[in-house]
């Protein structure tokens, strides 16, 4: 069910959502968060249908920011529920005029009591969205640097602004490749790594968190080559005194893992979808240390290599 609210108020939004409730008989208890995205130069419908699947696994508030077209200052507004709302509930506001820059109080009023909130920016990253009004109020603020032009600028003005609490999905993409990687050095019987080799997108954030994160964890050294033919990861391999170890997703579908001593093994290794990330980074509300100290490793490693 939408319900379309033309130049409407935060007061009568809310008042609309306790009438959606009783007429649908939709059961809003088991809310965990409010989700609020900013869609200001996103699409807003892309991002409220990620929202949407993600949400399966967390149903929340979702609130979407989108900036409006009308030339007056005036607030208008959609609820969402139902089939139109997945496993939440949708508040669309569009501002206009001089309502526009005032996120705070346009959220507050509609913010779940008691629940935490994430905040989520679908189109690049904010100057410093922990000080933005959307970013003070969040415990949890999440980018996506996958479309930034200088992914490495994108990284060490990430590293300079980190406050606990931000996380960037480009971190996300790399949770099964960090996984597979720490798996296979285990059954290594001498698992020391002195260079790591790492082949893929030119363009790719995730590559190098990936290098910063096996040089802050493993103290070993960086090869990385780029194509730009290709649109992800493409394969890793650790020297260590064992012989290589290596990881070859060419097809960006199936991965090959080679282990010293051991035979060659497939395993599905398809590129993580928006929705998935997204996921991902909704299940946990505390700080992630591991990607703040990656940010961290990779601008004192990006010093040292000026």
């Amino acid at each position: 069910m939408i319900i379309e609210m033309p130049d409407t108020t935060t007061g009568a939004i809310n008042k609309a959502l306790v009438e959606s409730r009783k007429e649908g008989g939709v059961i809003t208890l088991a809310r965990v968060m409010t989700l609020v995205i900013d869609a200001s130069g996103a699409d807003a419908e892309q991002a409220i249908a990620t929202a949407n699947v993600a949400s399966r696994e967390h149903p929340c508030r979702i609130i979407v920011i989108a900036p409006g077209e009308a030339s007056e200052a005036r607030l208008d507004a959609e609820i969402r529920v139902g089939g139109d709302a997945g496993a939440s509930e949708v508040i669309l506001l569009r501002p206009s005029g001089e309502q526009i820059g005032h996120d705070d109080t346009l959220v507050t009023p509609l913010l779940l009591p008691d629940a935490p909130i994430v905040v989520w920016w679908p189109a690049g990253v904010p100057e410093n969205m922990s000080r933005l009004e959307l970013g003070r109020m969040a415990q949890r603020r999440i980018t996506d640097s996958k479309g930034e032009t200088d992914p490495a600028g994108t990284l060490l003005h990430l590293a300079k602004c980190y406050k606990p609490g931000d996380t960037d999905l480009a971190w996300a993409r790399l949770t099964r490749w960090r996984a597979l990687l720490a798996s296979a050095l285990d059954q290594v019987r001498v698992p020391e790594v002195s260079l790591a080799r790492i082949h893929g997108d030119m363009n790719s954030p995730s590559i190098l968190m990936l290098g910063a994160w096996l040089k802050h964890t493993l103290g070993c050294e960086i090869e990385a080559t780029y194509d730009a033919s290709v649109s992800a990861l493409q394969h890793i391999i650790l020297e260590t005194p064992s012989g290589p170890v290596s990881i070859a997703r060419p097809d960006g579908h199936n991965a090959t893992i080679s282990q010293p001593g051991q035979p060659d093994h497939v395993i599905a290794l398809p590129a993580r979808s928006l929705e998935d990330t997204l996921a991902e980074e909704l299940r946990r509300l505390d700080s992630d240390d591991v990607y703040g100290e990656v940010l961290e490793a990779f601008a004192g490693q990006m010093v040292v290599s000026l």
